[in-house]
């Protein structure tokens, strides 16, 4: 995207993050029967911990965001947000593509990463961005479906 910069998330940015997930989120609650996992994430420790990436426009506004980081051999893609006003103007896959990167520059394997099994567009998106399906699960009491993206080394 033009004049979309991603950078490392600061600490004056969790609560657009939070605000940003409960949008991004909100619809999906009520079919999951429970708040998404990302609408309850300590952001302040994520970012403290150099996990979140924000996209940040020309105007300096943050339309989205990611959570990743490094997982045994591969990279763990935790969470993509962007707010529902920005969405479909691919900024959540530049900031896929953003944790795919970081991934093969750290020498990973692969990406990682989990869906809801109630959020049928993740689960048709991720297929067409290079991941296959690896397992379903139930964690913390969310139905999970997992994928994994394997990354050619550069």
């Amino acid at each position: 995207m033009t004049g979309l910069t991603i950078r490392p998330a600061r600490p004056q940015d969790a609560e657009a993050l939070r605000a940003c997930a409960v949008a991004a989120y909100a619809r999906h609650a009520a079919t999951m029967g429970q708040k998404p996992a990302p609408m309850l994430a300590d952001y302040p420790a994520l970012i403290a911990a150099g996990q979140v990436w924000v996209a940040q426009d020309g105007a300096g506004a943050l339309p989205g965001f990611i959570v990743f980081y490094p997982q045994g051999p591969d990279m763990m893609l935790e969470n993509v947000a962007v707010w529902p006003a920005q969405a479909g103007r691919g900024i959540g896959r530049a900031l896929i593509a953003w944790c795919e990167a970081a991934a093969r520059d750290a020498g990973l394997a692969g990406v990682v990463l989990y869906t809801n099994i109630k959020m049928a567009d993740n689960l048709q998106l991720y297929p067409r961005l290079g991941y296959a399906e690896t397992g379903r699960r139930v964690e913390n009491g969310f139905h999970r479906v997992w994928f994994r993206k394997p990354l050619p080394p550069r």
